[in-house]
């Protein structure tokens, strides 16, 4: 049922929603990988918010790319390509632009579905920086929640952080980062 399309399930600590897609890979010259064109455009689009936002918040780009990537299925699920939400956030308190929608949770083990309400917003970079911000500005319960993950100097250590900080869910998670970014050579955008 929860099968590994593309990438996979996602479920990051009640803020993702489960949308899976299948894409065509095409040859793309110069790089030896099997993207398709779509797939690239995607990583252009993103790829230099996230690293302006490095110089910012310190997160590595590879990082934010491979989640964004992961958690938006390339920018085709409802919550992205509708609402602009790359990393399903969801809306907190009176946030003026919020959907409902169905999400998939992590739960004693188990895959779950519940109704939450998600935050829309007006463009990718704005997705980009509210998840920047979260990372390197934590919680409001804990403002160094993702220390590990800012305090990462590679992209092995910040996915492992994630998981050991409290936000991912899904057990393999980290797994699934790592190899994104394996796949497609995303610590070439890291400094």
């Amino acid at each position: 049922m929860f099968a590994f399309i593309a990438f996979g399930l996602f479920v990051v600590l009640g803020f993702h929603v489960l949308y899976q897609a299948e894409s065509t890979p095409q040859r793309v010259e110069n790089t030896g990988q099997s993207l398709s064109e779509q797939h690239q455009k995607f990583i252009r689009t993103i790829a230099p918010e996230a690293q302006k936002l490095q110089g910012q918040y310190n997160i590595l780009p590879s990082i934010t790319i491979a989640q964004a990537i992961l958690e938006s299925q390339w920018g085709e699920s409802d919550l992205a390509s509708k609402y602009n939400n790359l990393f399903g956030v969801k809306a907190q308190g009176g946030l003026s632009k919020s959907v409902y929608l169905d999400t998939q949770e992590f739960v004693n083990g188990e895959y779950v579905t519940v109704k939450a309400r998600f935050q829309v917003y007006s463009s990718y970079s704005e997705s980009l920086s509210d998840h920047a911000r979260l990372l390197a500005m934590g919680t409001k319960w804990n403002p160094n929640q993702y220390a590990d993950v800012v305090n990462a100097t590679n992209y092995v250590q910040a996915a492992k952080g994630l998981q050991t900080d409290g936000y991912a869910t899904d057990p393999a998670y980290t797994q699934k980062l790592i190899q994104i970014i394996k796949t497609y050579k995303l610590y070439r955008y890291d400094d």
